[in-house]
């Protein structure tokens, strides 16, 4: 159970160690694509230390993995078993390059829904509880896990898949749903489209927002949005991905921090530039270790996600569960400088959430030779909110110390998205 007190770290570095000589013994030989990086590193399952392991272990990136799947199509060398001991194929979002197929066996695909499963107990959902899944059932893995996961609890587990927004509305009210799964743009939508409809979210069955797949849930004004717009409804932000699967929870005594499940990753924050640990309350990008999937592992991988561990140990909560400040704070990749400021679209969307009155919005990033501009796009809640405009240009000036255009544009302009919106256009 994620969260549970413990005395110290020792007990926790010893499960983990413990279950990372399995993880080796499992790999080496029989996965072709660790074999040659780890027999170079002299790393295997007589590893006597943690801090041993995370000296000599060469990091795992995704140009690796991209570059592997290239030279051996279509699922690449990192399998550990024969082909036939697989039975699940997902891929990933293809966000930041080619879609990476992922295979998985019975035994790792369960130790995923374990995960999912205690996600789902850290926002107090149990076999008591309905849950409404909000998005259609395609190739990416974390709509699956989580349906699965619903169905191992006990849960009455409601597949959304095929149906419009409006009939999604419906159905929540129709199965009396407490529990609404999807992310926190299409959580957002659904108000939208519930507003559309003249349906009262004020009489919504739903209780809890788990929400994923994008930094919104962590970020302090979109949550404040997303429960302004589902009254008595509260968020629950976790994250995950398909190379790794379900990695951390919300913490049950503080929002905007995400506990990572270090009974099942090894989790590290590094320095992008040095490679080396970061202190507590500094900020890097997240490596994980997937300690119990044994059939498609990932050791020491690079995820490009950046954190900060929060200062605070043990939690207020109680839990030695790394604790990361303010969730996901953006990935390496998706930052951009404009004019010599660093900026990360979560910063982005926590000023124009907070402004109030946007419906929606798309930024664009115009790069002409060396100058990098940015400008944005904005759909109002109310026709005729002539003060929108000035009070988003203060807000861009006193945070990021930036003039940005801003725009405002026609009701229904702008896309909606049921998956992760994609609202940065770079030129």
């Amino acid at each position: 159970m994620p969260g549970t007190p413990a005395s110290s770290r020792e007990e926790p570095e010893r499960i983990q160690l413990a279950r990372l000589q399995e993880l080796l013994g499992a790999v080496r030989p029989s996965n072709a694509f660790y074999e040659t990086k780890l027999g170079q590193a002299g790393i295997d399952d007589t590893i006597a230390s943690l801090d041993a392991f995370r000296s000599n272990c060469p990091f795992t990136t995704k140009s690796e993995l991209a570059a592997d799947h290239q030279a051996n199509p279509p699922y690449g060398s990192n399998l550990t078993y024969p082909l036939e001991r697989y039975t699940r194929s997902h891929q990933t979002s293809g966000t930041s390059g080619a879609p990476l197929r992922w295979l998985d066996t019975p035994e790792s695909w369960q130790w995923m829904i374990d995960n999912w499963c205690d996600i789902f107990r850290a926002a107090g959902v149990s076999a008591a509880d309905r849950i409404f899944f909000a998005f259609s059932f395609g190739p990416f893995i974390g709509f699956w896990l989580a349906f699965e996961a619903g169905e191992a609890l006990g849960a009455l587990s409601i597949p959304g898949g095929g149906l419009s927004s409006a009939a999604r509305l419906r159905a929540i009210f129709t199965h009396d749903a407490n529990v609404l799964c999807c992310t926190p743009t299409y959580a957002l939508r659904l108000a939208e489209v519930a507003k559309e409809e003249g349906i009262d979210l004020a009489k919504s069955p739903v209780r809890t927002i788990v929400v994923a797949g994008e930094p919104g849930g962590s970020i302090p004004a979109t949550r404040a949005r997303l429960e302004e717009a589902w009254p008595g409804a509260t968020v629950f932000d976790h994250h995950g991905m398909t190379e790794v699967g379900p990695v951390t929870y919300q913490c049950p005594a503080q929002t905007g921090v995400l506990h990572v499940l270090e009974e099942a990753y090894l989790p590290e924050i590094i320095d992008q530039k040095t490679t080396k640990a970061v202190a507590a309350g500094e900020t890097g990008e997240l490596l994980l270790t997937t300690l119990g999937r044994h059939g498609s592992p990932l050791i020491r991988y690079r995820t490009g996600d950046l954190v900060t561990a929060a200062v605070e140990s043990p939690c207020r909560c109680g839990s030695h569960d790394l604790a990361l400040q303010g969730g996901i704070l953006g990935r390496a990749d998706d930052m951009v400088v404009v004019r010599g400021v660093n900026v990360y679209p979560s910063a982005v969307e926590e000023i124009l959430r907070g402004a109030g009155g946007v419906a929606e919005y798309r930024v664009r990033i115009n790069r002409n030779d060396a100058l990098v501009e940015m400008s944005v796009e904005v759909e109002p809640e109310t026709v005729g909110d002539n003060a929108l405009v000035k009070r988003l240009a203060k807000a861009f000036q006193e945070t990021l110390a930036l003039r940005v255009p801003v725009k405002i544009t026609e009701a229904g302009a702008l896309p909606r998205f049921d998956l992760k919106a994609k609202r940065w256009i770079i030129e």
